[in-house]
């Protein structure tokens, strides 16, 4: 459906450029959809914001409070982005 002629030409309207890899190989939007079902599943299903702007609000604690920074990530070795960022930049001295 994301490579029809009218889902493409509305990108074209909207000035955004496509970032779809060749045909079958979805691998390159496995974080996306691994991020957007975490989003769904720990925090938006069932909620109801009575404003845009609580919605920005929730949304904004739950990726730059939470998930950056608390959230632990299997495939990060069970630390949190910010954390696993942390140690990246500054590795410690594993040597004894």
């Amino acid at each position: 459906q994301y490579a029809s002629q009218a889902f493409q030409a509305k990108l074209v309207d909207y000035g955004m450029v496509c970032s779809m890899s060749r045909k079958g190989n979805c691998w390159d939007n496995a974080p996306s959809e691994s991020f957007f079902n975490s989003l769904k599943n720990e925090r938006v299903h069932g909620q109801r914001y009575a404003t845009h702007e609580q919605a920005k609000d929730d949304l904004f604690d739950y990726i730059e409070i939470f998930y950056n920074r608390s959230r632990r990530h299997s495939t990060l070795g069970y630390v949190s982005p910010a954390q696993y960022l942390r140690d990246w930049e500054h590795p410690r001295d594993m040597a004894a």
